[in-house]
């Protein structure tokens, strides 16, 4: 049993087997992983993580860089005009927002056509350098080429010294705007230019860093901005880009059939879209405050599962625990959070999905070997310990293999001892046939061990020939005491069959078997005792000290089982005891009774007579009335045949006391002076 619990309670080994399996998987985990990152349907996971990690307190201009002019509802109502409008009334709009200081306006709208000649030339004779006006550019896929259409504004507008720039979005897979777009001479990179700022240049699929749900910036009606100085505070406009464009309210519901309005990364935050005018505010932002995002190319995605892969399996390089699964938790979180910083601080987009995934997998991976093992090692518990313990303590077990550790807990047993007699004559006798000793030995311990799993009771040990078992633990059994006394008649009862059985196989040479058997009742502590790499589910003791003496004390009763007064106390109903002497044991300062028993209650009757001689032989010997001691017992032998030895054993005990008389406060008791 000690060397089952050490390889429980102790670390596992370290196998090269279960080392070779950690970076199988490692290796596993990274292929599997470096290989799904090339999928496209993975691109769009990746996207959607941006979206969520690119929302988290995000990187903000210090000041909105653009004004919104909204072509909205309520300006429809005020102008009380269809669209297209008339285009003196964006010729009054840029002459107003020009004369309240603005510094550079943006038309997202497209003048691609002239439409009469009086409108025409007032939009144009309102242009300036100072004006952006929208431009589009649409990629037409055919089966037979791939067409790109350029739509600019008509050419009195530029020729009266505006300037163009292409205001198309790319969106990805999913529909959700997130890249800058790929032209040098975007809108916002032309109002940027305007305002005589540099513009960065953006390598193709930089990510774009949005900074709130829709209506983020500043935003004004269109009727406000015509008469600015009527509806709007002073100094609105003063030394600000503005963006003239569409902000219909009844298009900002998502899957709403709208005008230039877009997914973004808020949208499944909030709900809405964003207007068209208010992304080419956003990509201002970026590009002025440098704000967009590079993600890092592939490759590096491909060193950091592999890197996260090794560190997990050097993490679970012993076993998978919940603090190795603490630590993979936190690391995940520290991947994310990684991530997020890079992105916050570093402008750099390094997907998290796949480290993370990495680490977990690999870590979880091994937990399942652990688990595996965990299941081998159960069901090599129940193998080792199914031969010393009751069933029911091994299932507790095999099912919690933690419960292997140091530690007890105070409870009353009922404890047996069980020796076989005159076993070193036998092995003296068998001393050159080791084989037939052993074989012997076990033929002898198995029926033993039987008869106490069979009252449900628990192995402790076996010492050479001797047996140790009790009752009432790990399992409650309020019957205890009756259990571990009805094992103990089973065990005589085994013991007298298989010398049957060994007189028929050995005749003359077979040896006559007889075991003693003391039990005994009392508080103990049980639990594992030992040290950390070795220890017994065992238990501790005067209780279990009395019931290893009360075994050695039947050889001089000279009866195959003694019981404790305690025993005889609590198997009273079930069982007939006879009690046949007080004893002070080595070590213990007090006296005790012990008993034999007779039988099972039901022969009470039968043994009345017995009792009642018993009685009056020990109330006899323990007044030192010798003669009357010794018909008394010569009276009960005759009832007793089983107890013969017992009162042969008595007449030399009285033999004794009249050769070396005893002192006067002699009460009958036997002190013994060996264990």
């Amino acid at each position: 049993m000690a060397e089952a619990g050490s390889a429980v309670a102790g670390r596992p080994p370290r196998r090269p087997r279960r080392r070779l399996a950690t970076a199988a998987i490692a290796a596993g985990v990274a292929a599997a992983l470096c290989l799904l990152q090339l999928l496209p349907a993975w691109s769009l996971v990746e996207a959607r993580l941006y979206d969520v990690v690119s929302t988290v307190a995000p990187a903000r201009p210090a000041a909105p860089g653009a004004i919104i002019v909204a072509i909205d509802e309520p300006s429809f109502a005020e102008l009380g005009l269809q669209w297209p409008w008339p285009r003196e009334v964006h010729a009054r709009l840029v002459a107003a927002l020009r004369a309240a200081g603005a510094k550079v306006i943006g038309l997202d709208v497209i003048f691609a056509e002239a439409s009469n000649q009086a409108s025409d030339g007032a939009l144009a004779a309102a242009m300036g350098p100072d004006v952006v006006l929208a431009a589009e550019e649409t990629v037409v896929e055919t089966p037979q080429a791939v067409q790109t259409i350029l739509v600019e504004p008509f050419a009195a507008l530029t020729a009266a010294g505006a300037s163009a720039g292409i205001a198309s979005v790319a969106l990805d897979g999913d529909g959700t705007l997130r890249r800058m777009p790929p032209y040098p001479d975007g809108f916002a990179a032309r109002l940027l230019a305007a305002a005589g700022a540099p513009v960065p240049a953006t390598p193709p699929g930089t990510l774009m860093q949005f900074f709130g749900p829709p209506r983020s910036y500043p935003t004004v009606s269109y009727y406000q901005a015509l008469e600015p100085e009527k509806f709007l505070p002073p100094g609105t406009f003063a030394g600000k880009t503005v963006i003239v464009g569409f902000g219909l309210q009844h298009a900002a519901e998502v899957g709403g059939i709208g005008t230039d309005s877009f997914e973004t990364p808020f949208t499944p935050l909030s709900g809405q879209l964003t207007a068209g005018a208010e992304i080419q505010a956003t990509m201002l932002d970026n590009l002025a405050g440098r704000l967009f995002v590079r993600p890092l190319p592939w490759w590096t995605t491909t060193a950091a599962i592999i890197v996260v892969a090794l560190l997990a399996a050097f993490l679970v390089r012993r076993d998978a625990t919940w603090r190795t699964m603490i630590a993979a938790g936190l690391g995940v979180l520290a991947i994310v959070a990684g991530s997020w910083a890079l992105l916050r601080f570093g402008r750099v987009w390094a997907p998290p999905a796949l480290p993370a995934l990495a680490l977990a997998f690999v870590t979880a991976g091994r937990g399942a070997l652990d688990f595996a093992e965990e299941r081998r090692l159960r069901r090599s518990i129940a193998r080792a310990f199914g031969h010393y313990l009751a069933p029911e303590l091994v299932e507790r077990l095999a099912a919690d293999p933690a419960s292997l550790k140091l530690g007890g807990e105070r409870r009353t047993l009922s404890v047996l001892f069980c020796d076989v007699r005159g076993f070193t004559t036998l092995a003296e006798r068998l001393k050159d046939e080791p084989e037939r000793l052993t074989a012997l030995v076990n033929r002898l311990l198995d029926p033993l061990s039987e008869a106490v799993l069979a009252e449900r009771g628990t192995i402790d040990k076996f010492i050479g020939d001797c047996v140790m078992a009790f009752w009432n633990a790990p399992l409650d059994e309020p019957r205890h005491a009756e259990r571990a006394v009805a094992a103990g008649l089973a065990m005589l009862e085994a013991i007298a069959a298989l010398n049957v059985v060994l007189a028929a196989e050995m005749g003359a040479a077979a040896p006559a078997i007889a075991v003693g058997i003391g039990i005994n009742t009392g508080d103990c502590v049980v639990g594992n005792m030992g040290s950390r790499r070795r220890f017994d589910y065992t238990a501790l003791g005067d209780a279990v000290n009395l019931a290893s003496r009360l075994e050695g004390l039947s050889k001089r009763c000279r009866v195959p089982i003694l019981i404790g007064e305690t025993t005889a106390a609590a198997i009273a109903d079930e069982f007939v005891t006879l009690e046949l002497d007080r004893v002070a044991v080595k070590g213990r300062g007090t006296t005790t009774a012990v008993f034999t028993v007779l039988g099972p209650a039901a022969m009470r009757p039968e043994a009345a007579p017995l009792v009642a001689a018993h009685g009056r032989f020990l109330a006899a010997y323990r007044a030192r009335r010798w003669h009357e001691a010794e018909v008394e017992a010569a009276s009960a032998a005759a009832m007793a045949p089983g107890l013969a030895g017992y009162y042969a054993a008595a007449a030399g005990w009285i033999a004794d006391h009249r050769a070396s008389p005893l002192g006067e406060g002699w009460a009958g008791e036997y002190v013994a002076v060996e264990k």
